[in-house]
């Protein structure tokens, strides 16, 4: 049986359509909530692939959450064993900092169902070679990030050039959501409904309309990427 390690950054921020893809895999999850206290393991040795999860700090908030840069020599050491890790919105960030990569805070907010491009270096990617040239998935993010160097960058949206890329052979940073089915939507509807409120105040009378319209199409495009993802592990 294969074991991931899930790193939760931020309440509510789970695994979704990752989630399914793992069961379906017959893999263990050892999720960590470093944010609450738990420990981070010493290195790779104990775990087949990593997962980082998203949040709503930044990717260079190191004094708030001192736990970052040993998460950055954590991804550095499953990528440097070959062993399989995935990056999701903050983790994704995280992962670009990990290789080099420049963290620019603000100035690229994405909310929603929002166009995403495959660019034509991931025609032959193992994770996003059988998605759309252009689909609609969901975003959440106000941060963005250069591609580290030497990465392959896979995806890009006219907000924020950096979408997706890969270093080695199955290390990712993905910005977008694609883990995020409505199911999973409509919880952190609930769960930040007064911070929606604040800085989305048309987005539950909203909410209905574009999850009918966009919804099942990235659903099932999302748990697509899941899978592919986990086959790499």
């Amino acid at each position: 049986m294969k074991r991931v390690l899930a790193i939760q950054n931020f309440r509510g921020a789970g695994l979704g359509q990752l989630a399914a893809a793992l069961r379906e895999a017959d893999a263990e999850v050892d999720m960590r909530r470093p944010y609450a206290g738990d420990a981070l393991p010493a290195d790779a040795s104990g775990h087949d692939g990593l997962i980082v999860l998203g949040g709503g700090q930044n990717a260079l908030a190191d004094d708030a959450h001192p736990y970052f840069p040993p998460l950055l020599e954590l991804v550095r050491d499953f990528s440097a064993r070959d062993k399989a890790v995935l990056g999701i919105c903050l983790g994704a960030q995280l992962l670009a900092r990990a290789f080099g990569g420049e963290n620019r805070i603000g100035g690229a907010t994405e909310f929603g169902w929002c166009e995403v491009r495959r660019r034509a270096e991931a025609a032959a990617d193992p994770m996003l070679a059988d998605v759309p040239d252009g689909f609609r998935i969901f975003q959440w993010h106000d941060d963005t990030f250069s591609i580290p160097p030497g990465a392959a960058h896979l995806a890009s949206s006219p907000v924020a050039d950096s979408q997706a890329f890969r270093v080695g052979r199955a290390t990712y940073g993905i910005q977008f959501h694609f883990e995020a089915d409505r199911a999973l939507i409509g919880q952190w509807n609930a769960d930040y409904a007064d911070w929606l409120a604040e800085i989305r105040p048309d987005w539950h009378g909203r909410f209905a309309g574009e999850a009918a319209r966009h919804g099942p199409a990235a659903d099932a495009l999302g748990l697509a990427i899941a899978r592919n993802w986990v086959k790499l592990v």
